[in-house]
């Protein structure tokens, strides 16, 4: 969360609104984004410790094919393909008031808010039954680096 938080304040301070998206999964860790458009087109910002779970070039027409290009590449280590939806955007301007970017407090009420939130779905019953493992290259490959 630290992570997202700081890429939104960066991207802020960058002229872009302070926008968050959070990617719910089963059977392993959520993960946000920090979100922007240039040119109508979507990209993020991501830190994390899987290789395939960072940054995205704003070159996605939809916040739902960015998303989509995260899918391959979220994974536990058990191989099975976790990600299963996404909340729209959030503008943390939101939390102005509790000084989100400059406290040294826990900012609790941001991923409080991101739990409660709605989620889109992203596979139907029928498509997660049919998931295939990740392959052994993606799998080395997103493992690559892991702190």
């Amino acid at each position: 969360m630290e992570g997202g938080l700081f890429a939104a304040a960066a991207l802020r301070m960058l002229g872009y609104p302070p926008l968050m998206v959070d990617l719910e999964t089963v059977r392993d860790d959520d993960h946000v984004l920090a979100v922007y458009q240039r040119d109508g087109c979507w990209g993020s910002i991501a830190k994390s410790n899987y290789s395939g779970l960072r940054h995205r070039e704003p070159v996605y027409r939809t916040l739902r094919e960015l998303v989509m290009s995260y899918f391959e590449h979220y994974f536990n280590l058990d191989r099975e393909k976790t990600l299963r939806k996404y909340s729209r955007p959030v503008n943390l301007s939101r939390f102005d008031p509790i000084h989100w970017m400059t406290t040294e407090e826990d900012v609790w009420a941001v991923p409080e808010h991101l739990c409660v939130i709605s989620h889109t779905p992203l596979l139907t019953r029928s498509q997660i039954r049919r998931l295939a493992p990740v392959d052994d290259r993606i799998f080395a490959a997103g493992l690559a680096g892991r702190e």
